[in-house]
């Protein structure tokens, strides 16, 4: 592996590094590589989409609602042992 150095680093941007540096847990080296790649197109992780277009639907079941589509699934997922001969 190489070994960069930076030098006259903006203090705003060393501050922003080490903060998101601490918020995940991670050295201060692991964020800039990590920073590098996404930028550059070489990351190694993928990202995941997430889509949020049914947020609005999670939970919104009442705790009725919730026991009758659990009862519905139930029986359609019954082994008719007459159809498996």
């Amino acid at each position: 592996m190489k070994a960069v150095t930076l030098r006259n680093l903006p203090a705003s941007l060393d501050r922003t590094i080490r903060q998101r540096a601490k918020k995940k847990g991670v050295s201060v080296n692991k964020v800039v590589i990590s920073l590098l790649q996404d930028h550059l197109g070489e990351s190694e992780a993928r990202h995941v989409r997430r889509y949020h277009d049914l947020d609005g639907l999670a939970g919104s079941w009442s705790k009725q609602e919730a026991e009758e589509f659990e009862k519905t699934l139930a029986q359609q997922r019954g082994i008719d042992p007459e159809m498996w001969k």
